[in-house]
């Protein structure tokens, strides 16, 4: 009896770490996702655009924080990038450039 209890409590600890490992994917790609819907208005659905802008679906994560660095601190010109730029942090280019970089290109 007492090895099937402590069966059962390491089941319910395995199941537990599980689903919190899935409820915090989820999270995470709803704040990407969440983050990346400013872009997508210029930019396109997924990065890919639809029209004169350029798209940022599957480039490179470092060249997309570097882009975003550049606007942000005026060394790339840009007619609206730098005040979008100047939005963000650090870490929320580093969450972008993940975002995009993972989208396919096409």
């Amino acid at each position: 009896m007492r090895q099937a209890s402590i069966r059962g409590a390491g089941v319910c600890v395995l199941l537990s770490a599980l689903i919190l490992s899935v409820s915090t994917a989820f999270a995470e790609d709803l704040a990407a996702r969440s983050l990346a819907a400013n872009c997508t208005s210029c930019h396109g659905p997924n990065g890919n655009s639809l029209g004169a802008i350029p798209s940022i679906a599957g480039l490179d994560k470092a060249t997309i924080v570097a882009a975003l660095q550049a606007f942000k601190d005026g060394t790339r010109q840009a007619t609206v990038m730098q005040q979008h730029a100047k939005g963000y942090t650090e870490q929320e280019f580093a969450v972008l450039a993940d975002f995009f970089s993972g989208q396919k290109r096409q």
